[in-house]
């Protein structure tokens, strides 16, 4: 097997035993974005240089951590003192901050190597960047964490952060057929991210496996209790199609009960678990939250540079800007009682089970996807992961999502490990 080719865990484990060097991964995912970025345009920044100094380094002292040697992407959304950090503008074009951020930082004491700045759209909204993606460049890799997943899927990277304000990591790594985690809110922390809704902006990860997954969160938010989750064992699963189902297509529709299907002859037990009336309704309540605090995150721009943010972000800036504070305190009481009923629903499962996206990447570029199957999921806190599960109709993939209580990612990425060898 190349080493392009190897999960971030097998990787690990040579470099702990001194079977691979550093520089030697290094140099093999480097030769990887050579071969394909052209094409995929998944990275805003990779410096070679720095990446072989960084494990030659590595390789000349003692194992470091848990990530010995492993190399990293950092979504262009997350500040690194040693490569550019734009945050998908034109506003900070060149910028260089003075130090990386906590999660970043962390990774590097754990001996992982930044082997560059993975794409996002602009201040991880809406606005899509160049990233196509990898299994069809005429469709969308999702978005914010285009680059991200892009880089993983075509191995170039074996995982990156993302982060996610709605769907930017679980619908991303759907569409381009890699697992996505995005933990409990809090877990990873957001120093050194830019910022755009202080109530939902959560840091995670995108890698090729569940364990992959684990690992990086584990190195990098100082969470040694998830560096080697166990499997949960024929998993109880409340299925849950979510307040947005409408929003399915037919194709994304029958795959994920085709999905369900196949999990439940592996042995899972799956109950019906459909969320209340109040669930229905946090639609509205997360716009206002979203709205009013991206104005507040972004007042610096919008005043010092608004002729250089799109039209569709300055929209929502505005909207934000006039938002009476009542609406805003309103909805936080509404998602704020959500969460605290939201135990008597998952109190009897391992985790729910819902689509990762309503369907298959959309073809064309002009928008990274529909967020339905996500935004109520960020919203309430709790872990994420999305695991690939079918093809759709134009052989592009299709995951389905494991959602668990805030706090409960151990349990979370225990019934994904499971359900990831099921629907292999």
């Amino acid at each position: 097997m190349k080493i392009h080719e190897m999960t971030a865990s097998e990787l690990a484990r040579r470099l702990s035993r001194r079977e691979l060097s550093a520089l030697e991964v290094v140099d093999a995912f480097l030769a990887r974005i050579g071969a394909r970025d052209d094409e995929l345009h998944a990275w805003t920044a990779v410096d070679a240089e720095l990446a072989r100094r960084q494990a030659r380094a590595c390789d000349a002292g003692a194992l470091r951590g848990p990530l010995h040697g492993l190399p990293v992407g950092v979504k262009d959304i997350l500040d690194t003192a040693d490569l550019p950090s734009e945050y998908g503008t034109p506003i900070y074009l060149g910028h260089r901050p003075a130090a990386d951020a906590a999660c970043v930082a962390s990774a590097r004491a754990a001996g992982a190597l930044v082997l560059g700045k993975t794409v996002t759209t602009e201040f991880a909204t809406m606005k899509p960047a160049d990233t196509v993606n990898p299994l069809n460049p005429r469709h969308t890799p999702g978005g914010s964490s285009s680059g991200s997943a892009a880089a993983v899927a075509a191995r170039m990277v074996p995982f990156a952060y993302g982060t996610q304000t709605v769907g930017s990591i679980i619908r991303p790594a759907a569409y381009c057929g890699v697992v996505g985690y995005k933990p409990s809110f809090g877990t990873l922390s957001r120093a050194g991210m830019k910022l755009a809704s202080e109530s939902l902006d959560t840091v995670g990860v995108i890698a090729g496996s569940v364990d992959d997954a684990a690992l990086l969160v584990a190195g990098s938010a100082i969470r040694m209790d998830l560096r080697a989750v166990e499997t949960v064992g024929k998993p109880r699963l409340g299925l849950c199609r979510s307040p947005n189902w409408s929003y399915m297509t037919k194709e994304g529709a029958q795959a994920f009960e085709a999905a369900v299907q196949r999990l439940a002859k592996a042995g899972a037990t799956l109950v019906e678990r459909e969320l209340p009336q109040e669930f229905n309704e946090l639609d509205a309540p997360r716009v206002r939250i979203l709205v009013y605090e991206i104005a507040r995150s972004l007042s610096h721009e919008a005043g010092r540079h608004r002729a250089r943010i799109s039209a569709p972000l300055l929209e929502l800036i505005d909207a934000g800007a006039k938002m009476p504070y009542a609406d805003y305190a309103s909805a936080l009481e509404h998602a704020d009682a959500c969460r605290r009923r939201l135990a008597d629903h998952l109190r009897d499962v391992d985790a729910l089970v819902t689509p990762s996206a309503t369907g298959e990447a959309p073809l064309g570029l002009q928008s990274t996807g529909e967020t339905a199957m996500n935004r109520l999921w960020t919203l309430l806190h709790g872990p994420c992961v999305t695991v690939p599960a079918a093809r759709g109709p134009a052989g592009l993939p299709l995951g389905v999502q494991l959602y668990g209580l805030p706090g409960a990612d151990a349990r979370t990425l225990g019934a994904a490990k499971w359900a990831e060898r099921a629907l292999a």
